[in-house]
């Protein structure tokens, strides 16, 4: 079984993104559900045993949340996801054109890691800390 935890997002432009996620961070297309209308009712990607899910921004209940580009910036969660190898998905990230937020270091708790905002906005941070590895 993989991660019991599935973040789910919004895209304006979710199969531009869908490209862009896995060309640049690794993620492989479990399923991509079109809309009808050109946009996507339901994405599942993943990413060793992790997964996220997205599909199209929209106006119904469920999606009213606001997209970052609409907010300056404000996120109110983001993922962190677990590489072997942080550099590589760094240098990828900055030559496939995402902001960087917080440059890559080594961490006091251990690992190294960085943070970075996607074309869209949303906030990633990708390092070879797991937390998983550690004994409590």
């Amino acid at each position: 079984m993989g991660s019991t935890v599935i973040p789910a997002m919004r895209y304006r432009d979710p199969h531009k993104m869908i490209d862009w996620l896995c060309e640049t961070f690794g993620f492989a297309r479990k399923s991509v559900h079109d809309d009808g209308n050109g946009g996507v009712a339901h994405a599942e990607l993943t990413l060793g045993e992790g997964m996220i899910m997205l599909g199209s921004a929209r106006d119904d209940d469920f999606a009213k949340v606001q997209k970052p580009a609409t907010t300056d910036h404000l996120v109110t969660q983001s993922a962190y996801i677990v590489v072997p190898d942080a550099d590589a998905v760094y240098s990828r990230a900055k030559a496939n054109g995402a902001i960087i937020v917080l440059e890559i270091s080594d961490k006091d708790y251990g690992g190294r890691e960085f943070t970075c905002r996607d074309p869209e906005g949303q906030v990633w941070s990708f390092g070879t800390y797991s937390p998983w590895a550690q004994s409590n």
